[in-house]
This record gives structure tokens, C-alpha cells and sequence, in this order.
């Protein structure tokens, strides 16, 4: 046949819900199809099942199908403006079926609840009755104020066929499922795939919390485990929490129902708490279909500390909340999921268990997490073979996802701007990366107290001085990068080194290089940093940079003209309080006395030294 192209038209209003398909003669005859014949429409999003009939003008060219059943993808509108080769139509042999396995979609949750199971089965059979279908096919139905369904899913059939299979009335339908619209819609539009990297371990623990409670209820009570209310996502910004709590539920098969905290206040007294019930009443409602995630991005802008005078609304929603945390368990499948980064500013009744059962910190990424995130990152870019992706990780430490995604845009960004706009064969290398490195710096240091960037210095260009430079290498190179053989002799890194010498030695140059052979966090700190006219602020401050430095190791503090900012405790004399104070603060943070919850616990170290071995295994 030479005019195989068809153009497809929307259906006509007499075949809307029949499953019916209008195509010119000469297509049937090319078919070799009888009038009512099964046909399988392949369209780009997917497949329809039809059935072949006449049009009623018989004019060729033109097919108009109605896509009453389909593949999960295919919609209306995807129809539109399209041209299909007759090949895309294939007729199909088709059997009775003897037993037919359903999942049934109902408009509301209400109807949900007041249809009975022999209506909504008598109803069934009624919408099914000498309808083709296939395995895993979707059968829509028409718009009906009397009907409650909207959809059926075919979830089994017997015989088990690859061609279509015909609903008779003597076929025994099974309903295995009964969901509501809104549930079944929202899990088709989360089943594309989210890809994370970096964070194996924080989903790994996610999942134990959310669905063995959910899936295995009768090992819990059987063991006397409560189902955990509510968990806590604590990590700088950046880092992932949004995307990884979409992961999960996903992954669970969970509905999300995602808030802000700023969203839930209104603009008269009591709007906050009662759009806060309404969410809980509507993640109840859901977790009466199957596991159910209320994920509240920034609750530390919620649920702020209690106790102040002018912040009576904010009490009031804090109350509230801690109320209906009180109540998720005995509720059924649902699950609180709170991310911040500032855990420190939240009530503290919010963090204990029964509320907050459990506090999952995602720190920034480690060397081998980084080098996961930059292979997903550049996976579907054309990078060029010289680009050392390990090479890359090594040099981003503090990056945060969100920073290595706008360093690779940006070398991409650059690649483009370099070679013609319409080129088809652009390719990012290392130069691009370089590049983009002077612009996109780690976000965790912009708001960092002293420098944070230094020029890089290498040790060759440092004449002389190699005693100094290898003692600087025994002290800090090798202990990142042979971690192993330390552990082996039983020696430890050193936590602090003290450079003394007349003015010019190249002290700083010196610094400057170590920090640039180790590729790691560099923070330099001077006294006009640290000293501040109020009481106790600069005691704060020096704390506050060790904080930032933990939290982005492997890290370098470099602490410049130490004598003015340091004072002898043996020569008390007046105006020297605050470089004690100082002083004492500084003594404490190197010997590593408390920890903020912000900060990644664990040997960091040894887990650089490991990804550093392997990866030069992998050069090799």
C-alpha cells in the first residue's frame, strides 16, 4: 500500500467510551481485518487496544481511535497533531478469558466508603463486559454522575496472553484493589525515575524507618515496636533532603504530600493552625489508601523556639504541631519527615521520641559520595576521556550537590560559549572544569568567617626549606592519604602544627601549599576576624569556625599572626581577658570537646584515606 500515512483525528463523539477505531477501506483491506477485529495502536507514549471499524464518510488517509484502553502513559492529548505509519497497526488474534485480576480507581474516598463491595462488583462486570483487554492495560470510563469509577487497571489475566483477551460474561473478575483518584494519579506521576547519588547510607535508613513498620506490621507488634512518628532531617542547604525524601517515596510506594513552613501561617489569628490540621486530616485520609509521607521542607520557619514575648501566633502553631505528632501513630501508615538546617533554632519538645523518633544528619559529601554525584551528574553530558572524575572529587571538598551541579553547568556552560552555538560536537574537558572552578565556590563557606581561597601555590615553587616541606608533608599529607599504614604503627595525626620564623620565611607560602596538595577546605583567620566589641563574640566567632571547618573536612585552619590574637595566661594583666578567653576556647576545640549535631560524626579522615587508596588502584 503507497498511501501508508494516516493522520489522526480526535474520535467521534458516537464512539467516545466504545473502543471502537475508524480507518479508511483501503486500511482495512491492507490489514486484512474484519469489522470488529482487535487492533494495537503503537503511539509514542505507549499502546491502545482497539477495535477496527469503517469510517463513516469511507475516506482513507485518516484514523480516528479512542483510546478507552491503553498502557499507563498514553493520554488524549497526545494524540493530537500526529501522523502514524500503517505499520504502527497490528491486528491482533484474541482469546476468551476464563479469570481477570483488577485494581478499580474511584473518584473520592467517600465514595470509597459507601459503595458496597457487591455494587461496585455487579458495576465491574457491567463497565468490563466484551471489552478487549491486555495485561497491565488500563480501561478509562466514560464520565458518569451515577458511576464512581474512573478507571480499571488490568493487574492479571488467565489465559495469560500476548494478544487480547476478551471479557465475556462468563469471565470470573477478581477485584484486588480498590484506590482512590487522587492516590493512583499521584503515584503515575512519581513513578519517573529520581536519581540520587551520595546518599546510600541516609536513603538505606530512611526506608528501614518508613517501610519494614508499614509492610511487616504483625513482626512489629509481635516484638512490642511502636511505628516511629515523625523523623528529622538535619543537613546544610544543598545537600539533597527534597530530592531524597522524593527517592524514598517513590521507591516505597508512599504518597508524598509535601508543605513549606511559611505556607501554613494566614493572615488571621488561628488561619495556621487550622491549615495545619487540614494537611494531618488529609495525610490521614490518604494513609487509609497505603503508606503515607507529610514532608515539611523548613520546619525550623514553623516550629521556632518558644519562650519569646512578641511571638504568640508562632507558640500557638508549635502547640499544635506537637499535638498532632502526639496523634500520627495511632492513626495508621503515615509518617512525618522535617528537614532543616538550623536544628538548633527548633523547640526543643519537638525533638524527642515520639514526636522527632529518630534525626538523620546528611552531612556535606565525603570524597567517594562526591565522586558518585559527579558520575551522575556527567553521565549524560559529552565529557571528554581526560576529565579525571576522582581527580575532580579530590578537588571539591565542602561541595555540596547542589554545588557540584552548578560546576558541572557551568563547565558545559563554557564549553558551549568557546566552540560554535549550533555545534553538535561540543565537548566539555578539563579546561572547562578549571575554569568553572574560579567561579562556583563551596556555598557552605560564602557566609565563612576569614578567607576561604587561597592561590595555589605548589612545592615546587618554594625553593629550599625541604625539611620544612616534608614535616609538613608527615603531618598532613600522609596521614590523609595513607590512613591505613598510621593505623598500622599506631600513630595518630597531629591536630595542630605551629610555623615560627622571622618575617618573610614564606610561613604563609608554606600553608598556601599544603592546602593546595591536599585539595582539602582551607580557612585562613586573622585577629580583625576574631575581635568584637561585645562580650563573648569573639569567643563565638573562633568557635564557629572550627564548626564550619568539622563540618567540611578534610579542612585546614589557618590561624595568621597567632601573637596578636593569643595571649599568655602566666602575664595577667588588664586588657588581656578576652585573648584568655580566646585562648581557652582555641585549647578546647583542639582537643575536639563537644560536637555540634550539624557536624558528620566518624573517622572522615580514614574514609578519604580509603576512597584516596582506591582510587589510585583504579589509576593503576
Amino acid at each position: 500500500m503507497e498511501a501508508a500515512a494516516l493522520k489522526l483525528l480526535p474520535p467521534d463523539t458516537r464512539d467516545e467510551g466504545t473502543q471502537r477505531c475508524r480507518v479508511g477501506p483501503a486500511t482495512l483491506s491492507a490489514l486484512g481485518a474484519r469489522i470488529g477485529a482487535p487492533l494495537r495502536v503503537s503511539l509514542p507514549a505507549g499502546c491502545c487496544l482497539c477495535t477496527a471499524w469503517p469510517r463513516h464518510d469511507l475516506a482513507d488517509g485518516y484514523l480516528q481511535v479512542d483510546v478507552s484502553c491503553r498502557t499507563a502513559g498514553v493520554t488524549a492529548g497526545d494524540l493530537k497533531g500526529l501522523t502514524l505509519n500503517i505499520g504502527q497497526l497490528k491486528l491482533l488474534a484474541y482469546r476468551h478469558l476464563k479469570k481477570a485480576a483488577v485494581k478499580v480507581v474511584l473518584k473520592s474516598s467517600a465514595l470509597k466508603k459507601s459503595t458496597p463491595k457487591t455494587v461496585l462488583q455487579e458495576t465491574i462486570r457491567e463497565l468490563l463486559r466484551n471489552v478487549y483487554v491486555s495485561l497491565n492495560y488500563v480501561v478509562t470510563v466514560a464520565p458518569n454522575l451515577e458511576n464512581p469509577v474512573v478507571c480499571i487497571e488490568i493487574l492479571s489475566v488467565d489465559p495469560l496472553t500476548d494478544e487480547a483477551g476478551l471479557i465475556t460474561p462468563q469471565t470470573s473478575i477478581k477485584i484486588k484493589e480498590v484506590v482512590t483518584f487522587e492516590w493512583y494519579r499521584h503515584l503515575s506521576e512519581s513513578s519517573a525515575k529520581t536519581s540520587v547519588a551520595g546518599l546510600d547510607d541516609v536513603e538505606k535508613s530512611l526506608k528501614e524507618i518508613i517501610d519494614l513498620p508499614f509492610h511487616f506490621p504483625k513482626t512489629f507488634k509481635k516484638l512490642g515496636l511502636s511505628v516511629p512518628n515523625g523523623v528529622l532531617l538535619i543537613g546544610p542547604p544543598g545537600v539533597g533532603t527534597t530530592l531524597l525524601v522524593k527517592s524514598v517515596a517513590r521507591e516505597v510506594g508512599a504518597y508524598l504530600f509535601c508543605i513549606s513552613g511559611p505556607v501554613i501561617y494566614g493572615s488571621r489569628p488561628g488561619e495556621g493552625e487550622e491549615n495545619l490540621r487540614r494537611v494531618f486530616e488529609k495525610g490521614r485520609e490518604m494513609s487509609c489508601e497505603g503508606p503515607t509521607i507529610v514532608f515539611i521542607d523548613e520546619v525550623d520557619s514553623l516550629c521556632p523556639k518558644r519562650g519569646g514575648s512578641n511571638n504568640a501566633p508562632e507558640d500557638r502553631i508549635v502547640a499544635q504541631l506537637l499535638t498532632l505528632l502526639d496523634g500520627v501513630g495511632r492513626e495508621g501508615k503515615m509518617v512525618v519527615i522535617a528537614a532543616t538546617n538550623r536544628p538548633d533554632a527548633l523547640d526543643p519538645a519537638l525533638r524527642r521520641p515520639g514526636r522527632f523518633d529518630r534525626e538523620v544528619i546528611i552531612g556535606t559529601p565525603t570524597l567517594k559520595q562526591r565522586r558518585s554525584i559527579l558520575q551522575l551528574l556527567t553521565c549524560s553530558m559529552p565529557v571528554s576521556t581526560d576529565v579525571d572524575l576522582v581527580k575532580l572529587a579530590e578537588m571539591t571538598a565542602g561541595y555540596v550537590g547542589a554545588d557540584l551541579t552548578a560546576l558541572c553547568r557551568e563547565a558545559a556552560m563554557h564549553a558551549l560559549f568557546h566552540s560554535s552555538l549550533d555545534s553538535a560536537e561540543t565537548v566539555i574537558n578539563t579546561a572547562d572544569f578549571q575554569e568553572a572552578f574560579k567561579k562556583i565556590q563551596p556555598s557552605s563557606f560564602r557566609s565563612a568567617i576569614g578567607l576561604t581561597e587561597c592561590k595555589p601555590v605548589t612545592w615546587e615553587q618554594i625553593g629550599g626549606l625541604e625539611d620544612v616541606k616534608l614535616k609538613l608533608k608527615q603531618s598532613i599529607e600522609w596521614p590523609m592519604k595513607f590512613p591505613q599504614a598510621f593505623a598500622r604503627m599506631g600513630l595518630s595525626h597531629p591536630k595542630g602544627i605551629l610555623l615560627y620564623g622571622p618575617s618573610g620565611c614564606a610561613k604563609t607560602t608554606l600553608v598556601k601549599a599544603v592546602a593546595t596538595s591536599c585539595h582539602c577546605s582551607f580557612l585562613s583567620v586573622s585577629g580583625a576576624d576574631l575581635f568584637s566589641p561585645y562580650v563573648g563574640d569573639s569567643e563565638k566567632i573562633l568557635s564557629q569556625v572550627f564548626r564550619q571547618a568539622r563540618a567540611n573536612t578534610p579542612a585546614i585552619v589557618f590561624l595568621d599572626e597567632i601573637d596578636s590574637i593569643l595571649g599568655s595566661r602566666s602575664h595577667c594583666q588588664t586588657g588581656h581577658g578576652v585573648s584568655e578567653r580566646v585562648l581557652s576556647v582555641l585549647l578546647n576545640e583542639l582537643d575536639g570537646i563537644g560536637l555540634k549535631v550539624t557536624e558528620r560524626r566518624g573517622g572522615k579522615l580514614q574514609l578519604e584515606g580509603q576512597c584516596q587508596q582506591q582510587s589510585d588502584e583504579e589509576r593503576k
